[in-house]
């Protein structure tokens, strides 16, 4: 069986070891044929807690974590341009 992955932005880590992650996903509308965009947000556990607000990331869907929580961080793809800023603070 193959595990569901999606690519998203992390819009919330207020959370402990859980992050929002915003999906968009593009396509035509069936009559009129104009690109529509529809954002799906997943919660998603982050078990160090590395991601913040604006990252890129890889989720994959896993086990039931919690009520709401059925995807895990993969991977960070790149880290936002405020979260490198912070860091070096």
């Amino acid at each position: 069986m193959a595990l569901k992955e999606r690519l998203g932005t992390v819009v919330s880590d207020k959370m402990d070891k859980t992050v929002v992650v915003a999906v968009v996903n593009r396509f035509p509308h069936p009559i009129y044929q104009k690109t529509v965009s529809r954002t799906t947000r997943y919660k998603a556990h982050d078990e160090e807690n590395t991601c913040r607000v604006g990252d890129r990331v890889r989720i994959t869907e896993t086990r039931p974590v919690s009520r709401s929580k059925r995807w895990s961080v993969a991977e960070v793809l790149s880290h936002s341009f405020k979260a490198e800023e912070e860091a070096s603070k």
